[in-house]
């Protein structure tokens, strides 16, 4: 099982990105599925998360900026980014709980995420 994110880039504060995450492989079930965002020298944190019921979670410095979807029939994860700011700059992972042979946690190579002032 693999996932892979993209859609990251520079963009003007201000400005809007959507990152995409793909899984891929053989998969009964996705539970959770997950943004986290990092910065050098700095601990991973949560972005946003939602459930297979479609309940969402956010940090209080995206809420209201950002939202998270899913897509199960296309297996697929978005975060869709709207006015954006420069400490909005980091790798930003997808993470998903997924059930193969059994449920494990998967994450995603990261897609770079650049907000210039």
């Amino acid at each position: 099982v693999q996932l892979q994110a993209s859609g990251g880039g520079l963009v003007q504060a201000g400005r809007s990105l959507r990152l995409s995450c793909v899984v891929s492989g053989r998969v009964f079930s996705t539970s959770i599925m997950g943004w986290y965002r990092q910065v050098p020298g700095k601990q991973r944190e949560l972005v946003a998360d939602i459930t297979f019921k479609r309940n969402t979670r956010y940090s209080d410095s995206v809420k209201g900026r950002f939202t998270i979807s899913r897509d199960d029939e296309r297996n697929t994860l978005f975060l869709q980014m709207n006015s954006l700011k420069p400490e909005d700059t980091a790798v930003y992972y997808c993470c998903a709980t997924v059930l193969a042979s059994s449920w494990y946690n998967v994450w995603g190579q990261g897609t770079k995420v650049t907000v210039s002032s």
